[in-house]
């Protein structure tokens, strides 16, 4: 694995403006745009494999806390999604954890194994134990969207983060998101959910 990632402007600005955002507003009907970052912004996702783990926890959790999935983006150091709980009583707390967890524990235990080097490099101490780490402390972002428009800028913002980063020409050429599907509907490695016709257009508008 190489060194720390050097994000753009642009994503810092962005991750900056949601800072605001870390407090859970668990509302009905609500979608989250949600961010978790690796680790001191180590590029643990440029890795397949931890892709592939993080898609299996987001099924698993799709499953059990019964969420929408409507986008999602993984780049080398963090990931975006775009959910909505189906449920008018949920905790995104809860549904982070259950994403997160699996990812780190699976993760933690591979370098463990195959690459102890970073151990040293992901262990902070903590009072009087050390703790090992593959996400950013802190539950990472979450933006409740309520309005069409704002949804549709979202989208389009996450999907293009490739793009801005210098990583590929167009979006829907990035394998782990889903913008090959709302650009020309080529499935990805995790299907979405689709999205109600009143999140797509704004009628007041």
């Amino acid at each position: 694995m190489g060194g720390p990632g050097r994000p753009s402007i642009a994503t810092h600005l962005f991750l900056a403006s949601m800072m605001r955002h870390r407090r859970n507003y668990n509302e009905p009907g609500h979608a989250h745009e949600l961010t978790f970052s690796c680790y001191q912004k180590y590029p643990f996702l440029k890795a397949d494999r931890t892709c592939q783990w993080l898609l299996e926890a987001i099924h698993a959790a799709r499953v059990r806390w019964d969420f929408e999935l409507w986008a999602y983006v993984f780049m080398p150091d963090h990931a975006h999604l775009i959910i909505r709980p189906r449920d008018a009583c949920y905790d995104m707390g809860t549904i982070r954890r259950a994403i997160k967890a699996p990812v780190a524990r699976r993760a933690i235990a591979y370098l463990e194994a195959a690459a102890p080097e970073w151990i040293p490099r992901i262990t902070r101490r903590r009072g009087s134990r050390n703790e090992r780490l593959f996400w950013q402390s802190g539950g990472g972002y979450d933006r409740n969207i309520t309005e069409p428009q704002t949804l549709m800028r979202m989208i389009a913002y996450i999907h293009n983060n490739p793009v801005r980063e210098g990583l590929i020409q167009t979006a829907a050429a990035w394998k782990w998101s889903s913008a090959g599907w709302y650009i020309n509907q080529t499935s990805g490695p995790m299907p979405v959910d689709p999205i109600p016709p009143q999140w797509l257009y704004d009628v007041g508008g």
